[in-house]
């Protein structure tokens, strides 16, 4: 009898591990989902800001060469990607980009350095809100960054 009542103590202590296990499971996933759409929500409440600040610091990356960064506008939704290298949430923006060709310089007399340039721009979640460290991608639309660069995972859009 010692027997059986053990073996219904140990089967029952190994349901209960199992039960734990999956609802672990199932709260770590519920807690990333929620955390997605915190970042998504953010970029959305205060786009206008990140606006300026690619533009700054896009500027200050000196390219490309001859133009000067004159304006950026966002042009749709942010697709989120998780960057499999740094497990970081990175948000890929469609953006139009205007230059202007500084003076003296070799883009001064391209008619085509003024026209508006399709782009999309990289943004990264860290502590709590989106920076940027002015990256472009010239030409692509956000889908097409990620099938471009294989370290970016698409993240489900639950917005």
């Amino acid at each position: 009898m010692a027997t059986i009542s053990l073996w219904w103590w140990l089967v029952g202590g190994l349901v209960l591990v199992g039960v734990l296990v999956l609802v672990a499971r199932w709260l770590w996933h519920l807690g990333r989902a929620v955390h997605v759409e915190r970042c998504r929500e953010l970029f959305r409440l205060q786009h206008e800001r990140y606006e300026e600040k690619l533009l700054k610091s896009a500027s200050a990356t000196g390219l490309p060469r001859g133009l000067k960064w004159v304006s950026c506008q966002i042009t749709g939704d942010a697709v989120l990607v998780r960057d499999t290298a740094t497990g970081g949430i990175v948000a890929l923006v469609p953006v139009v980009i205007q230059f202007e060709p500084l003076e003296g310089s070799d883009m001064e007399d391209v008619p085509a350095a003024r026209d508006p340039r399709p782009a999309t721009a990289v943004f990264t979640f860290h502590k709590g809100t989106w920076h940027t460290a002015g990256r472009v991608v010239f030409n692509h639309t956000p889908d097409q960054t990620v099938g471009a660069f294989p370290e970016l995972q698409l993240l489900p859009d639950h917005g």
